[in-house]
C-alpha cells in the first residue's frame, strides 16, 4: 500500500478514538474505575473480538454504560476486587448466548427476550441513573456547588444538546466531547478546577501503576453474591450487541448474522468484557458512536477499528492524560448525564415503538409494569447467600414473564 494511501488509512482509524473517547472514559469517571485502564482495555478488547470474528465486523468495543449502576452498587457494597470478578463472570452470559445461538439460530434470542422484555429494561437502565445525574449536577469537589455547578452543568448540557441537534460531520457524532470541552471552559473560568490530579500524575507510565496509587486497581475476586448481583445486568447489553450489529450489517450492506455468525460476535463480545474485567477496566460493548462515525464517513473496513483500538492502548501509557480527566469537575460530568441517561431510556421507549408493540393489551401491560418498578425501585431478593436485585431481576422477571404468560391474539 503507497504511503498516502496508509496516511489516509491511519488517520480515518485514529479520528474513531476521538468518536468513542468521551463515552469511553465517562464510565470509569463515573464508577471510580481507571479511565487509562479503560482505554487499554477497550483496544485490547477491540482487538479479541476482531480475533474472534475473523477481522470481518467494523466493530469498536469500549465501555458499556449499562453496567454503571451494578458497577457503582457492587464497589460501594462487595469492594472493587469482587466487583471486578462478577464482571468478569458476567461474560459468561454472552457465551451462553452464543452457545443458545450456535445451536438454535438467531431467533432464539428474540423468543427470549422481544422488545417488550428488553424497551423496559433498557428503560430502567436510564431512568435508574437519573438522581445520579442530577446529583453530580450540584457537586464542585463533592461539595453542593449551589449556582456555580448548576452554571457548568447547564452548559455541559446545552453544549451537547447542540452538538446532537445542529452538528454537522464528526461535531455530531462527538457530542459528550462538546460537552465536557464547553463545561470544562466554564470551571476554569470560575475558578472551580482543581489541578492536583494533573500535578501528581507521570507523564508516561503504566495504566495500573497510576490506577494503584489512585486506590483504583484490584485484583478481580470471585465472589458468589457480587456475580449474582451483576451476572443478569448482562442481559441488557447483550442485546444491545444485536441491535449494534443488525445496524453495522444495514450501513455496509453485509450480513454479518450470518457471516461470520452472530454466535462469533456474541462470543467476541463476551470474552473482551471479561478481559477487560480481569485486567481492572470496565466491562466492554459495541458502541453505537462508532458505527455511526461509519455511517458518516463511509469507512467499512475493520482495518480502521484496529488502527483504533492499538492508539487506544498506546494513549492509556499517558500518565498525565488520566491526571487531566479527573480534573473535570463533577458538575460537568452531570450535565452531560442528564442527557445521556435520559437517552438511554428513550431508546427503550422506541424499542417498544419501532417493534409496534400494542401496549393497550394486557400481557405487555403486566411485563413492562413489574420490570420498571423492580429495576427502577431497586427491588431486592435475598434468600441466604443468594441476593439479587436492580436490574438483573427486573430482566429475568421480565424474561420469565414473557415465556410463561399466555400469547395473545
Amino acid at each position: 500500500m503507497e504511503s498516502a494511501s496508509w496516511l489516509k488509512t491511519t488517520v480515518l482509524g485514529v479520528q474513531l478514538v476521538f468518536v468513542a473517547f468521551g463515552a469511553l472514559v465517562l464510565v470509569p469517571l463515573l464508577t471510580g474505575f481507571s479511565p487509562c485502564i479503560a482505554l487499554f482495555t477497550a483496544g485490547i478488547g477491540t482487538l479479541l473480538f476482531h480475533a474472534i470474528t475473523g477481522g470481518q465486523v467494523p466493530i469498536f468495543l469500549a465501555s458499556s454504560f449499562a453496567f454503571i449502576a451494578p458497577m457503582q452498587y457492587g464497589v460501594q457494597h462487595f469492594g472493587l476486587g469482587p466487583t471486578l470478578g462478577a464482571l468478569a463472570a458476567s461474560g459468561l452470559v454472552y457465551v451462553a448466548l452464543s452457545l443458545m445461538v450456535r445451536i438454535g439460530g438467531p431467533a432464539t434470542i428474540q423468543r427470549l427476550m422481544p422488545p417488550i422484555v428488553t424497551g423496559p429494561v433498557i428503560m430502567v437502565i436510564g431512568l435508574k441513573l437519573a438522581p445520579v445525574a442530577v446529583s453530580m449536577a450540584r457537586q464542585i469537589g463533592g461539595q453542593d456547588g449551589g449556582g456555580r455547578a448548576l452554571a457548568v452543568a447547564g452548559i455541559s448540557l446545552l453544549a451537547s444538546i447542540l452538538a446532537v441537534m445542529y452538528g454537522r460531520g464528526m461535531l455530531r457524532l462527538i457530542p459528550v466531547l462538546c460537552g465536557i470541552a464547553a463545561g470544562y471552559l466554564a470551571s476554569l473560568a470560575l475558578g472551580i478546577v482543581d489541578f492536583q490530579p494533573l500535578r501528581e500524575a507521570a507523564w508516561f507510565s503504566t495504566p495500573w501503576s497510576e490506577a494503584i496509587r489512585r486506590g483504583q486497581f484490584a485484583w478481580p475476586e470471585f465472589r458468589l453474591e457480587a456475580i449474582l448481583y451483576i451476572l443478569p445486568v448482562a442481559l441488557a447489553p447483550a442485546i444491545e450487541h444485536v441491535g449494534d450489529i443488525l445496524a453495522i450489517s444495514s450501513v455496509t450492506g453485509k450480513d454479518y448474522i450470518r457471516a461470520p455468525g452472530l454466535h462469533r460476535t456474541l462470543l467476541g463480545d463476551g470474552l473482551a468484557t471479561s478481559l477487560a474485567a480481569l485486567l481492572g477496566g470496565p466491562p466492554n460493548t459495541t458502541y453505537s458512536e462508532v458505527t455511526g462515525a461509519v455511517t458518516l464517513t463511509r469507512a467499512f473496513n475493520p482495518i480502521y477499528m484496529r488502527i483504533a483500538a492499538v492508539v487506544a492502548m498506546a494513549v492509556a501509557f499517558i500518565g498525565k492524560l488520566g491526571g487531566l480527566l479527573l480534573t473535570i469537575p463533577s458538575a460537568v460530568m452531570g450535565g452531560i448525564m442528564i442527557l445521556l441517561f435520559g437517552m438511554i431510556a428513550a431508546i427503550g421507549a422506541g424499542t417498544l415503538i419501532k417493534a409496534g408493540t400494542d401496549m393497550s393489551k394486557p400481557r405487555n401491560l403486566v411485563i413492562a409494569s413489574v420490570v420498571l418498578v423492580l429495576g427502577i425501585g431497586d427491588m431486592q431478593f435475598s434468600f441466604g447467600s443468594f441476593s439479587l436485585g436492580g436490574i438483573g431481576l427486573a430482566g429475568i422477571a421480565g424474561v420469565l414473564l414473557n415465556l410463561a404468560l399466555p400469547k395473545e391474539n
